[in-house]
């Protein structure tokens, strides 16, 4: 079966370490790099999760270091959320750098997409700044880029502000570049990860799929919720279950804009499904049972390819 190669995007973050996990064992799909960038803690903290999780889980994806800021405004920060380090819940043993490449992330990104003999597939999990940064320094790059994959924005209210989601809210003007990039573009928005969440049953489920599913259990047992909701919500990994089985979630089509100048809605996604012409494709529902069952079978692979 041919894997399709993937790029990730992502600041971990709780979630982002669920969604990298899945991706690195799924047998679909063949990472080819991992561009921390600033986000749920700053660049310093998104770079060393990313290393310990692959020290952790023993596998040696290539890892470049992403963007520190917005590509406009200052950073804004979800340690309330996932703690200061990220990564609340479980202590990494501290991996050294010996994956990380040097070089620009764009520009890094660029080679291995312009080399790779099939095009490549995007991942999102965080704020959008260096997939921007790619599309604007090299655009010709979109001929190989097969399609995006995004958790972020949402249809509804949002848990940044009142009506932006925070992966959105973190680089809007990032957003809008990628929204508006040509390419498809699959959306993972907040309504579907507040949806997808796990009882307490399949959290237990998790936490016997060996040390990989302690360490996921541990993590998402030390998520506090803004709103005070107590549920295990699972957001970026939605994005992973939109690539690799759509089946599970309605999609329609939207057009996507993001709000740049307004005072009070600054980072919203303005998702138009009226609207003749469309530039994504919004996950609007998922089969929860489908979805939970598949994120622990996912995490039960995981531990046993971890070697």
């Amino acid at each position: 079966m041919s894997k399709k190669p993937l790029i990730i995007s992502t600041d971990p973050g709780i979630d982002d370490v669920a969604a990298m996990t899945i991706s690195f064992f799924a047998d679909e799909l063949d990472v080819k790099m991992i561009v921390p960038t600033w986000g749920n803690v700053s660049l310093e903290h998104t770079l060393q999760n990313t290393l310990d999780l692959e020290n952790f889980l023993h596998t040696k994806v290539p890892v470049v270091k992403g963007a520190n800021q917005p590509l406009v405004r200052s950073a804004i920060s979800a340690a309330s959320v996932h703690g200061e380090t990220g990564i609340a819940g479980f202590e990494f043993e501290k991996a050294s750098d010996e994956l990380l490449e040097p070089g620009l992330a764009a520009t890094k990104m660029y080679e291995t997409i312009k080399n790779s003999p099939e095009k490549v597939t995007l991942l999102g999990v965080g704020p959008l700044t260096d997939f921007a940064l790619l599309f604007k320094q090299y655009p010709d790059v979109v001929e190989n880029i097969a399609e995006v994959y995004i958790m972020g924005g949402n249809i509804g209210h949002g848990n940044h502000s009142p009506f932006a989601e925070y992966n959105i809210a973190g680089d809007p003007e990032a957003a809008q570049i990628v929204f508006h990039s040509g390419l498809p573009v699959y959306v993972a928005p907040l309504e579907i990860g507040d949806k997808a969440h796990l009882t307490q049953d399949q959290m237990d489920k998790i936490k016997e799929c060996g040390e990989v599913g302690k360490m996921l259990y541990s993590m998402f047992s030390n998520i506090h919720e803004p709103d005070g909701d107590t549920r295990i919500k699972i957001y970026d990994p939605t994005a992973v279950g939109i690539m690799l089985h759509p089946e599970f979630f309605t999609l329609k089509p939207a057009n996507v804009e993001i709000e740049l100048a307004g005072r009070y809605t600054y980072g919203a996604s303005v998702m138009d499904f009226l609207s003749e012409k469309h530039n994504a494709q919004i996950a609007t529902d998922v089969d929860t049972e489908k979805f939970a069952a598949w994120f622990i079978d996912s995490i039960k692979t995981a531990n046993n390819g971890r070697k």
